[in-house]
């Protein structure tokens, strides 16, 4: 589960859906892609729930974006973000950008991993549309996914958090596709 103090929260991205199964065990503030807010019903819902938003390509916007982060969580709030900047269908994570993990460093920012699966590989964004993908998940009676909150993360540089970051999200997917077939 989270824990009591306000931090940073780095998750792997597997999903549209990922906030919004991870935000019903989580309060937070999401940063997301400046990209979203061109996805239909997707981007209202962003928007009406505060997320932060950056232009990746944009370095002032990703400086700024950081300076967000940095003061939210000094405000009280906790950040959720996804450090492999998209959503991933592999086995395991994308390589993480690391500058949340430098700016969580250099201001004392406790760092909690997440990681999260979706039972059926179909829930992953497989499809090339947003519009076929979010019919197909949204349009069903259950999907099955799993949620994990690892440990504060104790490492004191940001290469430090960004390795043990990725180290126990990876890990804790392998432990959460073994009970999956259709990862094996």
């Amino acid at each position: 589960m989270p824990i009591n103090i306000p931090a940073l929260y780095v998750c792997n991205h597997r999903s549209f859906a990922d906030p919004i199964v991870l935000c019903k065990y989580l309060k937070a503030f999401v940063i997301a892609k400046a990209e979203v807010m061109n996805y239909p019903i997707i981007n209202k819902g962003a928007e009406l729930t505060g997320v932060i938003w950056v232009d990746r390509q944009d370095q002032d916007s990703r400086n700024q974006t950081r300076s967000k982060m940095v003061e939210t969580i000094q405000d009280g709030y906790n950040i959720l973000v996804y450090p492999e900047g998209t959503v991933g269908k592999a086995k395991h994570t994308l390589p993480f950008r690391k500058g949340t993990f430098k700016e969580a460093a250099l201001n004392n920012i406790p760092v909690v991993p997440v990681a999260i699966e979706f039972q059926s590989k179909r829930d992953l964004w497989v499809l090339e549309k947003f519009l076929p993908q979010y019919f197909y998940q949204f349009s069903k009676w259950q999907t099955n996914v799993k949620l994990s909150f690892g440990p504060q993360l104790t490492g004191t540089t940001g290469e430090e958090l960004h390795d043990e970051a990725y180290q126990w999200i990876n890990q804790e997917i392998s432990t959460m596709q073994k009970d999956w077939s259709e990862f094996a």
